[in-house]
């Protein structure tokens, strides 16, 4: 077998086997018996697939890695529990079950020919398994409306890079002015939360009014026309890929139940338009403070724009690092995209404030 598949199946041991502790740590903590039955599930099949990975690897007489728990995951699940809730764990988790399913399928697609047949069906249980755990999470995310959490990691990097940018932008300009730069950088930040706020209200009550639009008209057409509305399913479902045949068949049956179509129709979450202002706002308002806070303590702007940069630049990595680790993504190369991408950002407007001194000479005012 090739030394990549080798490689490969030793890190999918270790990650199965880390999700097994994980899932029986989320039980330990868990109130709710139902959930807590769940994750002692999710922890059993987890423990099961790691066991398939060893056993694998066994067989090509390779020696499977000593597995570690990572402290750090832990530590970030509880706090995110304690702060967030369950939502943004299920959230993440959910992350994390998806990476496995796509990693696992393309593990199956390019090495199926190093597979005996036993193997290629067991894999292929553990992906439906990896399904099965998605699925979870999604009902989870539904109950805890966790699609706020998503509006709050969200709102808050576009804090940290917009404002870190603009302070440094004005720390070239006003080098010896850092309250200025500071003060500067609280109005664009609450002008930027105010917008992010009212453009989140205004797109998640548009979405809303557009589904009660679809539903209302499809309350009218199965009123007036039950012959169309079939009509209308069977072509909505031919284009998500379904054969005609069973399209048709699909559609003539569920013409009399209007309940059943616009659940097909429609996606069953509905977000919540002040909750989700609120929470993309508050959270824009947070990453504002990170980059702002300095220039209100240091002497001259130059000396708070590296505090500046510090602080903004580990809270992106912080947030990228969580994200990292329950999603199954790899923390250096998260770690390393949003803070290259932020800090770099920031570096373009000091370069485009440096070029505005330089035409205006702005800084002498």
């Amino acid at each position: 077998m090739s030394s990549e598949a080798v490689n490969l199946a030793k890190r999918f041991y270790i990650d199965e086997w880390a999700d097994a502790k994980l899932y029986e740590k989320l039980a330990e903590w868990e109130k709710d018996e139902e959930i807590k039955a769940e994750f002692k599930r999710l922890a059993e099949l987890e423990r099961w697939h790691a066991k398939f990975w060893k056993a694998f690897l066994e067989r090509r007489n390779e020696k499977p890695p000593r597995p570690k728990v990572n402290r750090l995951t832990i530590w970030s699940v509880k706090l995110l529990r304690k702060v967030l809730g369950p939502g943004s764990v299920a959230s993440l988790l959910e992350m994390g079950e998806n990476s496995a399913i796509e990693k696992y399928f393309r593990f199956l697609r390019e090495f199926a020919g190093e597979l005996s047949e036993d193997e290629r069906e067991t894999l292929k249980r553990v992906i439906l398994d990896e399904i099965e755990h998605e699925k979870f999470f999604r009902e989870e995310e539904k109950a805890f409306h966790v699609e706020n959490i998503r509006d709050l990691i969200l709102g808050m990097n576009d804090g940290l890079v917009e404002i870190l940018g603009a302070v440094t932008g004005l720390s070239a300009v006003y080098p010896n002015s850092p309250e200025l730069v500071g003060i500067s950088g609280l109005i664009v930040g609450v002008a930027g939360a105010l917008s992010m706020a009212i453009g989140t209200f205004v797109s998640v009550r548009s979405q809303r009014q557009v589904k009660e639009s679809i539903r209302s008209r499809t309350e009218v057409l199965f009123e007036v026309s039950p012959e169309k509305t079939a009509k209308e399913l069977k072509e909505k479902l031919i284009e998500g890929g379904m054969p005609e045949n069973l399209a048709k068949e699909i559609a003539e049956k569920l013409k009399t139940n209007p309940e059943a179509v616009k659940r097909l129709l429609l996606q069953e979450t509905e977000e919540n338009e002040v909750r989700a202002a609120l929470y993309t706002g508050l959270s824009y308002l947070l990453g504002v403070v990170f980059p702002v806070a300095p220039y209100f303590l240091a002497s001259s702007s130059m000396t708070a724009l590296a505090f500046s940069v510090f602080l903004a630049g580990t809270a992106l990595a912080v947030v990228a690092g969580v994200i990292s680790l329950l999603s199954g993504i790899s923390v250096k190369k998260k770690v390393a995209e949003m803070v290259a991408t932020g800090l770099g950002a920031a570096f373009l407007s000091y370069l485009f404030g440096r070029l505005m001194e330089a035409l205006f000479h702005v800084s002498a005012l």
